[in-house]
């Protein structure tokens, strides 16, 4: 007989088994195992969007993600680089011959703007964002993340979603999956598109992907509103909340008939959330009623050539975010710039042929809306309970490309910055190169970017997950580690 089959042998390999099982259960309940145990929160289908708890106190109840369509180049906003300035007009040591995503390198080209120092921190910002300059003391810039992918769909979806390829859930999605919402009249989860369209990965940005549709964002601006919302003009109010009651009671029956059914109950509260939102969105994307300084310090009173009207719409989406984070919303995106086929113009940051003519555009567009939201939540209270993220897709190269005077694609090292809830202010992590070209100290994935912000909402990375197709699928893959230097 195989030594392995014996009965003694057996009989003690089956003890010292159940005492390992027994083991691995303790581990697993007590969160100390390699890979932790998932924890699924509970979802009620007739509410999912009903407010959960976070795995932890959270440093931030809710998110307000500015994300900047087209690759903002790190080198001409928020990453001073004096070796770039010093060797302008130089090859990049190193670099002789190099080809990106659209062809070869020229020359190395400082920025056309200034870099100055600002606020008390010192921090050298251009003078391409002023305004958002002068907040330098309340923000927590991170110059070294780095990304998978120089192209701007499978770029954008990453940042979106932790994934190159379309179908996974968005960052928002994970958020309001874990979480909830605090307001039960608006969506937990509402995406506000440029004025000029969506980005490149248009809803995906936003969408559910595997995650139930009830955790999908909406998405709506201050001059769009959300589609299929007013009632036609032949009902009247008296008879449109009549047919809605009338709705509610059949769909009240309905539900009495076939109890435990979780899909059936999912459908009657998304429609009665959208009932409740024939109110509550009019009134939230309704800014008539900001006060002139409110509009004015926004930039929303602007007009009178293209780009002001462009950066007075832009305002307006600030101004419909700030209201949105009074209102609780869990997961706000505002969007700076869209995808647009036909060449660049004034669409979106992609400044490839001729970057200082583009970027002065976008710079006036971006540059003050964005820092009166942020002075609006701080002077409201509601910057110590939101966390505020500006990113975009990836960077931009230190050289010119040959035969052009813009900046190629560059996923080697760029820049994004936090502030308020959850982060230190006036803090810089991680850096590139002497020329802002690759990511040298403390590198930082963007599985890193993502694991930080769902620890500032209370939610370890490695447990928030959703078993789909065979796998446990989370925000950051199989990869993430937490900022923990960021952290206040």
């Amino acid at each position: 007989m195989h030594p392995l089959l014996n009965r003694r042998d057996f009989l003690s390999h089956t003890a010292t088994g159940l005492g390992g099982i027994a083991l691995t259960h303790l581990l697993g309940r007590d969160r100390a195992l390699a890979n932790p145990v998932p924890i699924r929160p509970e979802i009620n289908p007739a509410n999912p969007n009903a407010p959960r708890a976070p795995h932890f106190a959270p440093r931030a109840k809710r998110v307000l993600m500015i994300f900047c369509s087209g690759a903002v180049s790190q080198i001409d906003t928020f990453d001073y680089k004096p070796e770039l300035i010093k060797r302008h007009g130089e090859p990049m040591p190193g670099a002789e011959g190099l080809i990106t995503f659209q062809g070869a390198q020229g020359n190395l080209n400082r920025s056309p703007w200034e870099f100055r120092p600002r606020g008390q921190s010192g921090k050298m910002v251009s003078d391409l964002v002023p305004h958002l300059g002068a907040l330098a003391d309340e923000m927590c810039f991170i110059h070294s993340l780095t990304g998978k992918t120089n192209t701007h769909g499978p770029g954008e979806n990453f940042m979106a979603t932790g994934f190159t390829l379309d179908g996974f859930p968005s960052m928002g999605a994970w958020a309001t999956y874990a979480l909830g919402s605090e307001n039960d009249t608006l969506p937990a989860y509402v995406a506000i598109p440029d004025p000029r369209g969506a980005p490149q990965s248009a809803g995906n940005f936003w969408g559910p992907g595997f995650l139930p549709a009830a955790f999908q964002g909406t998405d709506f601006n201050a001059t769009q509103p959300l589609r299929n919302l007013t009632r036609p003009s032949v009902f009247t109010e008296q008879t449109d909340r009549a047919s809605r009651e009338f709705i509610a009671t059949l769909n009240r029956h309905h539900l009495e008939r076939f109890p435990g059914d979780s899909e059936l109950a999912a459908r009657i509260s998304s429609y009665e959330l959208a009932a409740r939102m024939q109110l509550s969105v009019p009134e939230v994307a309704d800014i008539s009623s900001e006060p002139a300084h409110i509009l004015k310090m926004y930039g929303a009173d602007e007009a009178g050539d293209p780009v002001k009207d462009l950066k007075a719409a832009y305002a307006r989406n600030c101004i419909l975010a700030r209201r949105l984070v009074e209102k609780g919303v869990r997961f706000v995106q505002l969007f700076n710039g869209a995808y647009q086929t036909g060449g660049e113009g004034v669409s979106n940051w992609d400044g490839h042929k001729s970057l200082e003519p583009q970027y002065v555009k976008h710079g006036e567009v971006m540059d003050q809306p964005t820092a009166a939201l942020l002075k609006d939540l701080k002077q409201r209270g509601l910057l110590a309970d939101t966390l505020v993220v500006w990113c975009t897709e990836f960077g931009r190269m230190p050289t010119f490309q040959k035969g052009a005077s813009g900046r190629d694609h560059n996923p080697n090292g760029f820049t994004a910055w936090l502030a308020g809830a959850g982060v230190k202010h006036g803090y810089t992590y991680g850096a590139t190169d002497e020329f802002g070209y690759k990511a040298v100290e403390k590198v930082a994935p963007v599985y890193d970017f993502h694991a930080t912000i769902l620890e500032i909402l209370g939610l370890r990375h490695t447990q928030l997950s959703f078993y789909h197709n065979g796998i446990e699928r989370r925000l950051t893959d199989v990869h993430g580690n937490v900022l923990t230097d960021i952290l206040s």
